[in-house]
């Protein structure tokens, strides 16, 4: 038996039919409803049925346009309520079960038809019209219509416990919470331990007991993350918070989540069940007052201006509100009187010199619990009285609230190490400044987190030390600082002017070079036979920086010598192969002269062996030891052995007799500047693997270039057993794909992808050099 046409049953409610099939077999249209009957009754039915002389003082309603009959679950046989949730209320029915031939609400369906068999029945939905609501509003009281109006709200997961935000857009935040864009909001949230009832306290706050937010007796906590809903009676987005000194992983990201959330709050409820209030109360108010006034006041101002929002932000902290529940002490200034629990507060936070400037207000609610359940009463009276006060604090657009959270979450962001920090607060530094640390003096960046995304460089509250491993030391030109401009240098093998051939000689002759933009080579190393002085104390300025990880670092003096070397052994080797074989040997003994490092004896001054003094040929080799640096025939130096001393390493090399028979006692070194001495030798290196094959035909010269590339490779460059593809196609080397490092930003390529030729001052190549294609892009100079 249906209450509805074949048209109602879809969703369209249309005209009622006779529930009683007693005259009219179920097909007239309903005119009447009895309460004691519990059916609808066509004009036939109700006339018949109620004849007898018992049954005429049923009390039964004409039915108008739009009805819907009453729930029978919820009324007994004289239509008193049955069940005490729906006290002082008679609900509408939902739907009509067609086997058990009763109306149900929404409440009751879930009570009596949940389970078992009765989960099967098929039934009837109701759809009320607009009159039909209009005219029980009329008829309900204020509190009824603030129940009725809550009925629907769900709550919603807003950021995970790794402070992703769970909600896509703008769009989606509004859409979730269930409310007008346009309508104006506060924000309430709510913190505490966990264990003392925070989702609780919300759902009976603000929903009249309603599970919004989860609530279990078990021993993990219920609440993971921040979840939010929206309380339509006042207006405001609730948010509840996973509670503190739980056992959770991601710790500190969990507890700098809390701040966020505290941020974007017009008032926030520190909920506590704790018969004495701890100290761990007033300790975190305290640190997320110092916290926020340090780290989220100026970031607030900027959001407002970043993402252009109409209203301001509200620099000034939320308001406070302790909930304190106790069952065997006495509330808080219930012994005197005359003691305000404001005052005892301040007192307290005082004595632990702890200072809440942050926060607008605090305020002291208190409830003795001598039987459960809670009086949650006086709290919603004291949040109510808060939220209509918007002196410091004044309703928002819910996309506000978003873009305010959006922008903090962006901000600060990012894993927290936690075993690089002592927990001496509950908001320390480290949850809102950048991670990164200075490579050479270990201090860390003062900035807030991310701001490198905004173009905004590191900077450290310290001044950083020197370092050789980084050779963190930065040239200006003195004299242009003096004329009021400050112009970086950088020591250089060759002069801008000078050609790959006239560079690495008068690098070998003269040592590195120093040349500024404006006023030209300013200081060559070796310029004078002697007397040279160093060029601090002469043409440049310096001053120490910090190295930053993930930044080029410092390519200062001659660190690619050896590479610059490697690229100009190609020139000289063309060279040679064009003119003829004839020059060789003349080209060798020059190019030996001009890398051999300081302590070496020119080759034009050894004419006989230094051991055997057996006259050198023009056709014979000589050959320096590696210890002393004098020249030996083969026979006097065939031995090996190493000479770290000198800066040849571990690995065995070429030594004299005498040297080789000496090799336990330590020879008297004397200290050579390590920025002229390091690049020379690494030149060296790879000069000895070169030096023997300018006779050959320039193919020749791939074998020994390719193996001294990581001898002579720059600091910046991408190793090469860690290049594996393309960095700009993809495309995976192989015996036939050639890898190319590009000279600007040190990475591999494939040759198509790296085949421009361009000059990079900042890295020491004043000639055309190798650079990727995004390298290449790039305007002024590199």
């Amino acid at each position: 038996m249906s209450a509805h046409t074949q048209t109602a049953e879809k969703g369209q409610n249309t005209t009622l039919l006779c529930q009683e099939s007693y005259v009219c077999s179920g097909t007239d249209e309903a005119v009447f409803e009895c309460d004691e009957c519990r059916s609808l009754q066509c004009q036939r039915c109700e006339e018949e049925l109620h004849q007898p002389e018992r049954l005429r003082n049923h009390e039964r309603t004409r039915i108008r346009p739009g009805h819907v009959p009453y729930c029978d679950s919820c009324k007994g046989a004289n239509g008193n309520i049955m069940h005490a949730s729906m006290t002082g209320s008679r609900q509408i029915a939902a739907v009509r079960c067609q086997v058990c031939k009763i109306n149900l609400c929404v409440e009751c369906q879930k009570r009596t038809h949940a389970g078992g068999n009765r989960r099967k029945h098929p039934v009837t939905v109701y759809h009320a019209g607009k009159a039909q609501e209009q005219e029980e509003e009329a008829g309900m009281d204020e509190e009824t219509k603030r129940r009725k109006m809550t009925e629907k709200v769900v709550s919603f997961l807003l950021v995970d416990e790794t402070e992703e935000i769970q909600v896509r857009d703008e769009e989606d935040f509004i859409k979730k919470l269930d409310c007008s864009p346009d309508q104006h909001l506060k924000v309430v949230s709510i913190f505490g331990n966990t264990g003392d009832g925070k989702s609780h306290t919300l759902n009976h706050t603000f929903f009249y007991g309603r599970e919004v937010f989860k609530t279990s007796p078990a021993q993990e906590s219920c609440t993971v993350g921040v979840w939010a809903a929206y309380d339509p009676v006042r207006k405001v987005v609730v948010i509840d918070t996973e509670g503190l000194l739980g056992a959770t992983v991601n710790l500190s990201q969990r507890t700098r989540l809390l701040l966020k959330v505290l941020a974007i709050s017009d008032l926030v409820i520190y909920r506590t069940r704790a018969d004495r209030l701890h100290n761990d109360l007033f300790k975190f108010l305290g640190d997320a007052s110092e916290a926020y006034l340090k780290h989220f006041t100026k970031e607030l101002k900027a959001t407002t201006a970043r993402c252009g929002l109409d209203v301001p932000l509200s620099t000034l902290g939320p308001g406070v509100i302790i909930f304190h529940e106790t069952v065997y002490t006495k509330l808080l200034g219930s012994d005197h009187p005359s003691e305000v629990p404001e005052k005892l507060i301040q007192d307290r936070f005082r004595k632990l010199s702890c200072f809440p400037e942050a926060f607008s207000s605090i305020h002291y609610k208190g409830t003795r619990t001598y039987n459960p359940p809670t009086d949650f009463s006086g709290l919603r009276r004291a949040v109510e009285q808060q939220l209509e006060n918007n002196t410091t604090r004044s309703p928002r657009q819910p996309g506000v609230i978003y873009k305010a959270l959006k922008a903090l979450s962006d901000r600060f962001s990012g894993e927290i190490p936690d075993d690089q920090m002592a927990h001496s607060s509950f908001f320390p530094d480290e949850y809102f400044t950048c991670s990164s640390v200075c490579l050479s003096c270990g201090c860390g960046c003062k900035k807030s987190m991310n701001h490198a995304k905004e173009g905004v460089p590191h900077e450290s509250k310290s001044r950083c030390r020197y370092s050789h491993q980084y050779d963190n030391r930065v040239y200006t030109c003195k004299a242009c600082y003096e004329r009021g401009m400050e112009v970086s240098v950088v020591p250089k093998t060759s002069a801008s002017t000078d050609s790959p051939w006239l560079g690495l000689a008068k690098y070998a002759w003269s040592g590195y070079v120093i040349e500024c933009p404006n006023c030209g080579v300013v200081y060559r190393s070796r310029q004078y036979w002697f007397g040279n002085q160093d060029p601090v104390n002469t043409v440049v300025r310096t001053e120490i920086e910090h190295v930053w990880p993930g930044t080029d670092g410092f390519l200062k003096d001659n660190n690619n010598a050896a590479q610059r070397l490697l690229d100009g052994m190609n020139f000289m080797a063309q060279s040679v192969s064009e003119l003829s074989l004839g020059p060789t040997k003349a080209v060798t003994s020059w190019l030996t002269d001009q890398i051999a490092p300081a302590y070496w004896r020119p080759n034009s001054q050894i004419l006989s062996c230094k051991k055997c003094n057996t006259p050198f040929k023009d056709n014979d080799t000589k050959h320096h030891c590696r210890a002393c640096g004098e020249g030996f025939c083969d026979g006097c130096s065939s031995k090996t052995r190493p000479v770290p001393e000198r800066g040849w390493g571990p690995a065995p090399v070429r030594v004299c007799d005498n040297c080789y028979d000496n090799r336990g006692i330590q020879l008297d070194v004397a200290e050579l500047p390590s920025e002229e001495e390091g690049g020379t030798l690494i030149a060296r290196k790879v000069g000895e693997a070169v030096q023997n094959t300018l006779g050959a035909v320039v193919t020749a010269m791939d074998i020994p270039l390719g193996l001294v590339k990581d001898a002579a490779r720059p600091a910046y460059w991408v190793p090469d057993h860690e290049i594996l593809h393309c960095h700009n196609c993809r495309k995976e080397f192989s015996i036939k794909l050639s890898k190319h490092h590009c000279r600007a930003c040190g990475q591999g390529f494939c040759d198509e992808c790296s085949h421009d030729r361009r000059a990079v001052p900042s890295r020491g190549w004043d000639h055309p050099v190798r650079v990727c294609f995004n390298c290449n892009k790039k305007p002024g100079d590199l």
